[in-house]
């Protein structure tokens, strides 16, 4: 995948998952994912493939599925940031948490600015 076709589809994944369509935003990014060589970089990527999948639990009120694929996608999103994400994910996490425990509204994948 080039560059272009990369920002393309997190781009693409971005709009899907912030207006809640989970489950097209968790294809789009699965398929960046797939095109990752790099271990610690596609680990990142699972995790917020995971956490559109718990929120998807969520909204359809599979509390089991929002535990279980939540608890994993927090695992995975764990550390500091990576400079090969796009993506900001340190508040997303601590926003992804937030939510999956019920305490407020999802989380919104925003892309890291740069000065």
């Amino acid at each position: 995948m080039n560059p272009d076709e990369r920002q393309r589809y997190l781009e693409h994944a971005r709009q899907l998952f912030n207006s809640g369509e989970y489950w097209l935003a968790h294809e789009a990014l699965e398929t960046v994912w797939r095109s990752i060589i790099k271990e610690s970089e596609a680990r990142v990527w699972q995790g917020f493939i995971q956490a559109a999948a718990a929120l998807l639990h969520r909204a359809r009120g599979n509390r089991h599925g929002t535990v279980v694929v939540g608890a994993a996608a927090l695992e995975k999103l764990a550390g500091p940031p990576q400079p090969e994400i796009e993506y900001e994910m340190v508040d997303f996490r601590a926003q992804l948490a937030r939510a999956l425990a019920g305490e407020g509204n999802p989380p919104r994948l925003e892309f890291i600015a740069h000065d």
